[in-house]
C-alpha cells in the first residue's frame, strides 16, 4: 500500500484551543500499527502537548503540512491556511447553518476540500461515535457550581482551568457549600452524563423530577430532566421520541413549571432550531421565574436559552443578563439578575485529559475506516463537501452555502 501521510494541525481559532486530536503516544502507537501511515504534528506553541513530547516519541515537527493528504485538527480552520484538494477532519460548526460559518464552508467548497465533520461521525443506528461531550459536560457543571459559589461569595474554588486534571477538579469539589437549593440538568447524552458526575462527586443529592416540583428539602438537590419532560406535543398527542425527532416544530415548551423552582439550570441537551426553546425572553420578567444561574453547556447563541447572546471565554466565563432590559451587565453586578456561563470550548479546560479521551476514540472508531476509503458508510456520511460540491445528505445546506 503507497504510504499515507497525516498531520495533526496547529489550532488557529481565536480565542486560542489548546486541544489536540492526536496526543504524542497516540500518534506513536498509530505508527506502529499502521506501518504504510507517516504522521507529521505541526508546530505550535499553545498545544495542550508541547512540541518536544510529540519529538520524544519520534513524530516530526514541521511548519508546512502541504505533503500530507488527511489533516486532523479541532476546531474550525482559517480561510485562508485551508490547503486546496486536502482532507480536513474537524468541527466545522456549518450543519446547523450558523452564520459565522457561512465563508468557511464556501471556501472549503471553492477549494474543492473534503470535508469530514466530527459531529457528524455516527454508527448504523445514528449514535455518535465521537465526541468531547463527557468533558464538556464534567467543565460546564463544575462553572456551573463556581458560578453559584462566586455569584453569591458563599463558597469558592479553583477553576478547571488551573486543575492539573479531573482528580484535581473532584478534589476541589469538597470545597463546595450550597444551601437547599434546587438545580436542574436537561439531556441523557454524553454532554449530561459528563455534568453528572460532577453533581455526584459534590455531593448533591438526586431526587426525581416529581419531587423536585412539589417537596421542599433541607438540603441542595437536582434532577435530570430530557425532551420528553420540558416539552410537549401541540396536538396534545402523548410524546414520542422517534415523532420528536421527525417533526420538533410540531412541540411546545412544557418547562414553565421547572423555571418556577430551579435555581441553577444546566443545559446539556442538544437542541434543533425547529424545536420549542426551554423559554421565552417575556417569561424571565415574571417574578415567577426562580433561576438565576444558568450553565449554558450547548452555547447556541439565542437558541434554546435565549438569555445566552453571545459566547464566553475561559478567561470571561460569565456576564450577567439584566431580567427586565434584556441587556448585557457586568458579570455578578448584582444578585438578583441572572448570570450566564457559555463558553464555548469548555473542554479546552482541561484540555489533556480531554484530547486523550478524544484521540482514543479516534483511533478505535474512525481511522480504521478512513484508512479503508472514504466510501466507507461511517466517513461517507460525514462528509459535508467534497471535489467541489455538497455531499447528497448535506445539499441541504445549498441555501446557506448561497448566501
Amino acid at each position: 500500500m503507497k504510504a499515507l501521510n497525516i498531520g495533526i494541525i496547529h489550532e488557529e481559532k481565536i480565542p486560542q484551543d489548546t486541544r489536540t486530536p492526536i496526543t504524542p503516544l497516540q500518534a506513536k502507537n498509530i505508527k506502529e500499527t499502521y506501518p504504510e501511515v507517516n504522521i507529521f504534528c505541526q508546530h505550535s506553541k499553545n498545544r495542550c502537548f508541547t512540541d518536544e513530547e510529540y519529538l520524544q516519541q519520534g513524530i516530526e515537527m514541521v511548519a508546512d503540512m502541504t505533503h500530507c493528504t488527511i489533516l486532523l485538527g479541532v476546531k474550525e480552520v482559517k480561510i485562508e491556511s485551508l490547503m486546496p484538494g486536502k482532507t480536513y477532519l474537524f468541527f466545522s460548526h456549518t450543519i446547523k447553518k450558523q452564520p459565522y460559518n457561512r465563508k468557511l464552508l464556501k471556501a472549503i467548497v471553492e477549494k474543492k476540500i473534503r470535508l469530514i465533520d466530527y459531529e457528524c461521525l455516527a454508527d448504523e443506528k445514528g449514535n455518535r461515535i465521537i465526541a468531547f461531550g463527557r468533558w464538556a459536560g464534567i467543565v460546564g457543571a463544575y462553572n456551573a457550581l463556581w458560578t453559584y459559589g462566586k455569584k453569591y461569595d458563599s463558597f469558592s474554588m479553583k477553576r478547571a482551568y488551573q486543575c492539573k486534571d479531573l482528580n484535581q477538579v473532584f478534589n476541589e469539589l469538597k470545597n463546595v457549600d450550597l444551601p437547599p437549593i434546587k438545580l436542574l440538568i436537561t439531556g441523557n447524552g454524553r454532554v449530561s452524563k459528563g455534568g453528572l458526575e460532577i453533581l455526584e462527586a459534590a455531593g448533591i443529592r438526586r431526587v426525581d423530577p416529581e419531587q423536585y416540583l412539589f417537596q421542599q428539602f433541607d438540603e441542595p438537590v437536582y434532577t435530570q430532566i430530557d425532551v420528553d419532560v420540558y416539552t410537549k406535543r401541540i396536538d396534545k398527542q402523548p410524546f414520542s421520541f422517534d415523532h420528536f425527532f421527525k417533526h420538533p416544530d410540531q412541540y411546545k415548551s412544557n418547562f414553565k413549571t421547572f423555571a418556577k423552582t430551579t435555581d441553577v439550570l444546566i443545559m446539556a441537551a442538544y437542541w434543533d432550531p425547529k424545536a420549542p426553546r426551554l423559554f421565552e425572553k417575556d417569561e424571565i420578567k415574571d417574578e415567577s421565574f426562580k433561576i438565576r444561574v444558568i450553565a449554558d453547556i450547548t452555547c447556541d447563541i439565542n437558541g434554546s436559552v435565549p438569555t445566552t447572546i453571545k459566547a464566553t471565554t475561559i478567561d470571561n466565563p460569565v456576564y450577567d443578563f439584566d431580567l427586565q432590559k434584556f441587556i448585557e451587565l457586568e458579570p455578578f453586578s448584582d444578585e438578583k439578575q441572572l448570570s450566564v456561563m457559555s463558553i464555548d470550548n469548555l473542554p479546552n479546560e482541561l484540555p489533556r485529559d480531554a484530547s486523550t479521551s478524544f484521540g482514543e476514540q479516534l483511533i478505535k472508531s474512525v481511522l480504521p475506516e478512513l484508512l479503508k476509503s472514504t466510501d466507507q458508510p461511517i466517513i461517507k456520511n460525514a462528509t459535508i463537501a467534497a471535489d467541489g460540491k455538497l455531499t447528497n445528505k448535506f445539499e441541504y445546506l445549498r441555501d446557506y452555502l448561497e448566501g
